[in-house]
């Protein structure tokens, strides 16, 4: 029988996606953000193994509110893209039960025509673009975006439904140039329902001196709301350009 590692669970989940969700967060990521809240999910192989049907005895209970939310599942992380032949059956199984409304929060950090049939099953990727610039991208999480900018090109030509998220950290996404070449590109996606700025916080810092690791960002502070605002401003214009 399947299994996958699971780090936790969250049973109503109302930011990732659509409604009131069933949140299940696997173990396993390749990209070592700076800004990592739950750097304990790194680890591919630690966390809670858990079966296909011991994830679906947890949402049984809670049917009633995802449904008459609009709600469903989504599978977060870490990199749920790692475990794609687990998240893949799990969305099989919960459709064919109860024809809920699935979403995959990724970093887009793998190869799409690998974890197709994941994608042939899920009605909403979450898509965390990390940086645009690439050199930056490599020093803020350790990887290029190429896979991930592949990744959103990928969903847009398969006519594939995303919400686009970038978290915003100062010092690091405040470039004006950077911000209108993220609109840019996000304005030749077709599929993109919804753009939206995760201001970075400092909630998991506790995480990594719990892990012995040193904070990257130490004393970087959360931006400002002018500071969303503004970039916000910049990517609609980004986005703007892309469309003339």
């Amino acid at each position: 029988m399947m299994k996958g590692h699971v780090h936790s669970l969250e049973t109503f989940g109302t930011v990732d996606g659509p409604g009131i969700r069933f949140v299940l967060f696997m173990q396993g990521c390749l990209l070592k953000c700076q800004y990592c809240h739950n750097p304990d999910t790194w680890g591919l192989n630690e966390g809670r193994e858990m079966t296909i049907n011991e994830v679906l005895s947890e949402i049984e209970s809670y049917l009633p509110y995802y449904r008459s939310s609009g709600g469903g599942l989504t599978v977060s992380g870490g990199e749920p893209t790692l475990q794609y032949p687990f998240v893949t059956e799990l969305f099989r199984e919960v459709k064919r039960r109860w024809n809920l409304h699935t979403a995959l929060d990724t970093n887009g950090y793998n190869e799409p025509e690998k974890i197709r049939e994941l994608l042939e099953v899920t009605d909403l990727v979450l898509l965390d673009l990390k940086h645009i610039d690439d050199e930056k991208h490599i020093v803020l999480t350790g990887k290029s975006n190429e896979r991930t900018l592949k990744t959103a090109r990928w969903l847009s030509d398969h006519g594939r439904k995303m919400w686009v998220r970038h978290v915003y950290v100062p010092g690091i996404h405040e470039d004006q140039e950077d911000l209108h070449r993220l609109g840019q590109f996000i304005g030749t996606l077709h599929g993109v329902e919804k753009f939206e700025i995760l201001p970075y916080h400092q909630m998991g810092v506790y995480k990594w001196e719990a892990l012995g690791k040193a904070y990257p960002l130490e004393g970087v502070p959360s931006p400002t709301e002018v500071e969303v605002d503004r970039a916000y401003r910049l990517i609609e214009e980004g986005r703007a350009l892309a469309s003339v």
